[in-house]
């Protein structure tokens, strides 16, 4: 079996992500559009014909309930109008570099494409045996491969995203989304927000405090059309102090404390210990000993473990994570990643931005 079917989990340079088109309402024809590149129709017509062999085989055994069938049938559509999109853009952009589709190609990607070393290779292997079976001498050749092809994919996928910013993707289909519970936890922001962000994140990790402050502008610029719901997800086999964080934020929340106890964590991260926690309560002058009790207790443990769970089975794997009324952007994105998939929003919910 190839390895890149055996680390299938391992594909981070692939993560995907959900669609973060624009989008403007089409004048009704006779042609269905699904997307325009720099003003040339997609068609239904043409989205369907590349997808037709995803769709029989979904056809011949359609999961159930119907939503994970119409699930399964929207995934593959944006695989296809995906697939179309990124050729016409790398068309297009030879075309105005003067230069062929293989040329563009071989600059932008596979001129950067790393070959790993021995030593590289090898301690691939070590960090993922477990999951790789077979003699070590006879898989190394495919782990090498897998490794130059998720450089390339990595390179090409740098590649569509740059050709998104430069060129006019507007698509009309529905984006994937992911139902998320919400009710019952920390929100901030107007409960009836055209916009709803999920964020589950760890209060340990970097990336979610290299992404704090992305979402505090988000927050100060989309001012009561935007709420901001947290989620748990402490990633406790390499953030050892993320988990009592964590709940020490819900003995925050006892008290209706947890947003000012959330930006106190995320503003200091480096101060986690049980502690410091007991400190920052002292600080913000809540009932120390209601704060203390609860924390000690451990009774925070059993919601962080149900967050943990609904993440999971909603495609959470790494933070942070954040649903943009259900679509998954995975990773510390920067503001102009999220401001494109609220302005979709807010525009196809007909709201001025």
């Amino acid at each position: 079996m190839r390895v890149n079917r055996i680390l299938s989990f391992l594909a981070l340079t692939t993560t995907l992500t959900t669609p973060t088109p624009s989008r403007a309402s089409p004048a009704q024809s006779a042609v269905k559009a699904m997307a325009t590149v720099d003003g040339e129709t997609i068609a239904e017509s043409q989205v369907l014909s590349t997808a037709r062999s995803d769709l029989a085989k979904l056809d011949a055994n359609p999961p159930q309930p119907k939503t994970a069938y119409d699930r399964a049938r929207l995934q593959i559509l944006w695989k296809a109008l995906d697939g179309i999109i990124e050729d016409k853009l790398i068309a297009a952009e030879a075309a105005k570099q003067r230069t062929t589709r293989d040329h563009l190609l071989e600059s932008e990607v596979e001129s950067n494409v790393e070959t790993p070393s021995d030593g590289e290779v090898d301690a691939f292997y070590e960090a993922n045996k477990a999951q790789i079976p077979g003699v070590k001498a006879q898989v190394l050749p495919q782990v090498r491969q897998y490794m130059i092809d998720a450089s390339r994919r990595r390179y090409r996928t740098m590649l569509v995203e740059n050709l998104r910013r430069s060129h006019r993707v507007v698509t009309y289909l529905d984006p994937l989304r992911t139902e998320i519970a919400t009710a019952g936890y920390p929100a901030r922001g107007p409960a009836n927000a055209p916009v709803t962000i999920v964020e589950f994140a760890d209060f340990e990790c970097p990336y979610c405090g290299a992404l704090y402050p992305t979402l505090k502008q988000v927050e100060s610029n989309y001012n009561g059309k935007v709420r901001l719901i947290y989620r748990q997800f402490p990633l406790v086999n390499s953030h050892p102090h993320a988990q009592k964080a964590a709940e020490a934020s819900l003995c925050a929340q006892e008290q209706g404390r947890f947003w000012e106890f959330y930006d106190s964590l995320f503003s200091r991260q480096h101060e986690l210990e049980v502690p410091q926690l007991k400190a920052r309560a002292a600080t913000l002058k809540m009932d120390q000993a209601a704060f203390d009790s609860c924390l000690d207790s451990g009774r925070q443990a059993a919601p962080i473990k149900k967050d943990q769970d609904d993440a999971r089975k909603s495609g959470v794997s790494s933070t942070p994570t954040i649903f943009i009324n259900g679509r998954l952007i995975s990773g510390n994105r920067p503001y102009a990643d999220l401001r494109a998939i609220i302005d979709d929003e807010l525009q196809r919910a007909g709201v001025k931005r």
